[in-house]
C-alpha cells in the first residue's frame, strides 16, 4: 500500500489521482476530511483517513489501521505542507509552531513510525517533500525555510540507518509549483518575492508527479526540481554571502513575475 499525506490538495492530490489511475492500492491522508472525501471515493483500492499529521496519536492510528488489516506499507509520501510568509519583525509567534508542526514534525513522525514498520518488514520507501527553500535561506520565508531545512536534514541523516533494513529514503526539493500555496504567496509580494525569481515557466503538480513516479521505481537520496535551480540553491546555501550579490536582480525578477501572475 502507498500512503500519501496532504492528498486533498496540490502535489499530494495530483499524485493520488495518477496512482489511482495506475491501479495502486492507496491510503490517502489529509487534515481536511470533508475536502478529501469530496475529491476521492473509498473503494477496495482506495482508503481515506483524516487527521493531524503533527500528532503522534494520529500516526499511531495509521499504524494500527495497517496492522489490523495486515497491510504492508510499501511507500509513504509526506506531501502535507503549509506556508505563511512573513519577516521576522512581523510574523506571529504562533506561525513558528504552524510551520514546524506540519512541515517538519509531521514528516518526521510519519517517517519514524512508518519507517520502523518498514524496517521490520524488510522493505519500503519514504519520500519526503522539502523545497529549494530547504537548500538555500530565503528571506521573508524564514519559518518555511527552517521547516524545509529540517526535513531535508532529517531525511538525509536517517537514510543510511534505514538502508541497512532495506528501506529507502528520498527527499524531493522542488522550485515554485502551481498549487494553492503559490496563490497564497501572491498576497505577500514583499515577503515572497524571491519565491518568484525562477524561470518564467512555473512547475505544475504533474511535473513533480513525474519525478516522484520515477523516484519510486529508482530511489535516490536527494532530487532537486529542476536540477539547474537546485544547483543554484546549493551554492546559495553553501555561500550565503555570495548569494547576496545577486539578491537585487533576483528580487527585480520576482516582482515582475508577481505582477504578471496577479
Amino acid at each position: 500500500m502507498i500512503l500519501i499525506t496532504g492528498a486533498a490538495s496540490g502535489i499530494g492530490k495530483a499524485l493520488a489521482e495518477r496512482l489511482i489511475n495506475n491501479g495502486n492500492q492507496l491510503l490517502l491522508i489529509d487534515l481536511d476530511g470533508v475536502k478529501l472525501r469530496s475529491i476521492f471515493e473509498e473503494s477496495d483500492m482506495v482508503s481515506l483517513l483524516s487527521g493531524d499529521v503533527s500528532k503522534k496519536e494520529f500516526w499511531k492510528s495509521v499504524k494500527d489501521y495497517l496492522e489490523l488489516r495486515a497491510i504492508q506499507a510499501s511507500c509513504l509520501i509526506n506531501s502535507a505542507g503549509v506556508i505563511r510568509p512573513g519577516f521576522l519583525l512581523d510574523y506571529n509567534l504562533d506561525d513558528i509552531d504552524y510551520h514546524l508542526d506540519i512541515n517538519a514534525k509531521g514528516s518526521i513522525l510519519g517517517t519514524t513510525i512508518l519507517g520502523r514498520m518498514m524496517a521490520n518488514q524488510g522493505f519500503g520507501h519514504i519520500i519526503n517533500i522539502s523545497s529549494l527553500a530547504g537548500l538555500a535561506p530565503v528571506s521573508g520565508l524564514s519559518l518555511y525555510a527552517a521547516s524545509k531545512f529540517a526535513i531535508r536534514g532529517f531525511s538525509l541523516a536517517i537514510a543510511p540507518e534505514l538502508k541497512k533494513s532495506g528501506v529507502d529514503i528520498s527527499v524531493v526539493c522542488p522550485d515554485l509549483v502551481k498549487t494553492p500555496m503559490l496563490d497564497l504567496q501572491l498576497d505577500y509580494p514583499e515577503e515572497a518575492v524571491l519565491t518568484f525569481s525562477g524561470p518564467e515557466k512555473i512547475l505544475s503538480p504533474d511535473d513533480i508527479v513525474q519525478v516522484i513516479l520515477k523516484l519510486m521505481q529508482k530511489p535516490k537520496r536527494l532530487v532537486c526540481i529542476p536540477e539547474s535551480r537546485g544547483l543554484l540553491a546549493k551554492i546559495a546555501g553553501t555561500w550565503p554571502s555570495l548569494a547576496e550579490i545577486f539578491r537585487a536582480s533576483l528580487e527585480k525578477k520576482g516582482k515582475k513575475t508577481i505582477q504578471r501572475l496577479r
